[in-house]
Parts: C-alpha cells; sequence; structure tokens
C-alpha cells in the first residue's frame, strides 16, 4: 500500500502534487497551470507560488493542515483502522499519503487525492436503525458483521460521534448517532439547539430529525452543479487547517480566530457573523468550540464562513471552553465577549446587541 506521490485534484484540475521527505514530512508544489488559473487552497500557509513547501512536524504529524481536513478523524479513522485490521494491513505502518490515497474522492470538501487505494469497491444501501446498532457495537468493542457498510458510510468523517454520509431525497446528508458519553436523547437535543441557532440569527444549514432520533445535516460542501445534473464539490478550510492549530489542545483565542476571519474573507459580515456564533457557545454552554468546529467555504472565487454546525451543550476540558473568550475559557460571559469586540473592531453597541439577540433566543426556546 506504499504510495509515492499523490495528485491533488479539485473539480478534475490538477492542483499539485504531494510526496514525503525521509524525514516522514509532507511536501507539496502546485501544478505549473494551477498557478497561472488556480487559488490557494490554504492562503496562509500555501500561498499560490513557485516552490516546493515542506510542511512543519506538528501540530500534524508531519502533515499541512488542509490536507489534515480531508482525512477521517475519531470515529472515521477508528472504522478505517479496523478495517485495515480485517485486511491484515499493520496501520502503524502506513504514512500520510498512504491514508490519503484511502480517502481518495470521498473525503469531506472538494480536495480528491489520486491514485486511489480504495480499502473495497462495493455499494451498500442503508438502514439507520441497524447502522446506529452496529455502530453501538464498534464502540462497545463488539465485533461487527457491517464493518464495510459502516466503513463506506462514514469511513470519511470526522469528529468523534459516530456518524453516517447518506444520499437522501438527492441530497448529501452528515446523520450523527449516540456515542457511548451522550445523554440518550443527543439527537433532540442538537435539533433544538439547531432551532434556538436559527432563531438567534446564526446561519445554519438545513436539518432534520431522522426517524425521530437522529439527527441529520444537510451537506454544505456539496450542492446541485449548474452545469450538469450531478452535485457540485465546494472546497473547505477548518480554522485548524487553515492556522495549523491543534484542535486536540486548546490553543487559541475568539480574537485569534476573528482576526483571522477578516484576514482570510476581507468581509466584516463574516467576522461579525462569527462573533454572533461565538456569542451562541459562551451562552448555549458548547464548550467543545474548538477548531475544526469553524470552517471556511471558497465558493465562486470567494472565502466566506461555512455554516454553523456541532452545536450542542458540552462541558469540554476540564470545564472550559477549547477557545478562550479574550483570555478567559472557564466562564465567559458578556464582558468577556465585549472585550473580543473591543479588539476586533465591533461597535460596543452592536456587539450588546448580538449577544441579547442571541441570550433572547435561548430564552424563548428553554
Amino acid at each position: 500500500m506504499k504510495n509515492k506521490i499523490l495528485h491533488v485534484v479539485y473539480k478534475n484540475q490538477n492542483v499539485g502534487r504531494l510526496a514525503q521527505t525521509h524525514d516522514n514530512l509532507c511536501a507539496f508544489e502546485y501544478d505549473a497551470q494551477w498557478l497561472l488559473s488556480g487559488f490557494s487552497i490554504s492562503p496562509f500557509k500555501l500561498p499560490l507560488e513557485k516552490k516546493v513547501f515542506i510542511a512543519d512536524k506538528e501540530p500534524f504529524n508531519g502533515n499541512f493542515g488542509v490536507f489534515d481536513d480531508s482525512l477521517p478523524d475519531g470515529w472515521g479513522r477508528l472504522l478505517i483502522d479496523r478495517m485495515l485490521v480485517k485486511k491484515r494491513i499493520v496501520s502503524s505502518k502506513l504514512s500520510i499519503i498512504d491514508r490519503l490515497a484511502i480517502v481518495g474522492k470521498s473525503g469531506m470538501g472538494a480536495l480528491e487525492y489520486y491514485p486511489e487505494n480504495t480499502l473495497f469497491n462495493e455499494e451498500f444501501k442503508y438502514d439507520l436503525d441497524e447502522l446506529a446498532q452496529e455502530c453501538e457495537k464498534i464502540l462497545n468493542e463488539e465485533p461487527s458483521t457491517k464493518l464495510e457498510e459502516l466503513v463506506h458510510f462514514g469511513g470519511s468523517s470526522g469528529g468523534a460521534r459516530p456518524k453516517v454520509l447518506i444520499k437522501h431525497d438527492n441530497a448529501d446528508w452528515i446523520v450523527k448517532f449516540r456515542s457511548s458519553s451522550d445523554p440518550t436523547d443527543i439527537g433532540n437535543i442538537e435539533d433544538k439547539y439547531s432551532e434556538i441557532a436559527r432563531l438567534a440569527g446564526i446561519d445554519m444549514p438545513e436539518t432534520k430529525l431522522f426517524n425521530g432520533k437522529f439527527f441529520g445535516v444537510k451537506r454544505f460542501d456539496r450542492k446541485p452543479s449548474t452545469k450538469t445534473f450531478s452535485v457540485e464539490k465546494i472546497h473547505m478550510l477548518s480554522v485548524c487547517g487553515l492556522l495549523n492549530a491543534s484542535h486536540r489542545i486548546p490553543c487559541l483565542d475568539y480574537i485569534d480566530i476573528l482576526k483571522a476571519t477578516y484576514l482570510l474573507t476581507r468581509d466584516y459580515r463574516e467576522v461579525e457573523k462569527l462573533f454572533r456564533l461565538m456569542c451562541f457557545n459562551i451562552i448555549g454552554q458548547n464548550r467543545d468550540d474548538h477548531s475544526k468546529n469553524f470552517s471556511f467555504l471558497y465558493d465562486n472565487g470567494r472565502w466566506k464562513l461555512s455554516p454553523a454546525y456541532d452545536l450542542v451543550p458540552s462541558d469540554g476540558i476540564m470545564g472550559e471552553h477549547a477557545t478562550m473568550v479574550a483570555g478567559n475559557g472557564k466562564a465567559p460571559g458578556l464582558n468577556d465577549a465585549l472585550k473580543v469586540a473591543s479588539e476586533i473592531g465591533i461597535k460596543n453597541s452592536k456587539a450588546r446587541q448580538i449577544y441579547s439577540e442571541v441570550q433572547k433566543a435561548f430564552e424563548s426556546k428553554i
């Protein structure tokens, strides 16, 4: 399964080549044609220049953040590693290049990796209740007879919670299942939070409660193609990938993310959207607000903040927010939000208005 070079592809165009050095660091070079007509896939770390870029060792074990975004995380990686064991492949011997080759064209966002090295080529139909039961077996370290189906539907997903990527009404959806540490009604809780978020003026994707218990999100990295009857992929980059910042260790402040948002989008409306989301996370006690839970989309020639996702009340690490609010991670409130606003140039009156609107949305639903 050893791959030497991968071609990174976006909408059938060759973006560049990816390889690994003898020190197991990723090396990337843009394609000559892409340099003439393309865009930077990661503006802060991979500017559109003719050179060979070498990744840092940390925080992605020698990978670039934008490509690390393509790799399954948590649940998806667990499934892939289970599948590798079944195929008698030693997962620890796989390089980053090998794992990206397994992702191939199935990853989140729009980037694809060739040559592919798919683990199987079967197609499956899904039953959400059955898949949820099989996920529970995996979490309980019990054998599952549906491992191939789980990998097919969830092997490219990120995040810790079990989930599947499905087609519903000819659209792409992510449907989440309960993890062992979740309350039994986690689907209903996330569904309620999505309602509150819309009421608070948060930009949300379409959501749905499948079978009355499984929370689903219509994928915003996919949209109907205007040229064909197929689906068009949208390039997506998390804050984690943009800033090469670990999402496992708290290392960012909302001030950092908001400043990066302006530098990337050059649009203060996007900054205010993220400020509103910060207020939601403060008031809603969503402390799992790490850098992979904020993303940007590149579409129609511009960067913009993605719709919000993973909005649930959570305890966080040691009861603190993964992203600090003006230096406060333990119990931030209005005063901390106002400090952030002052740092990034939002007027005090506007910041208070946004915070109040979010607070009223929670008060009306809880």
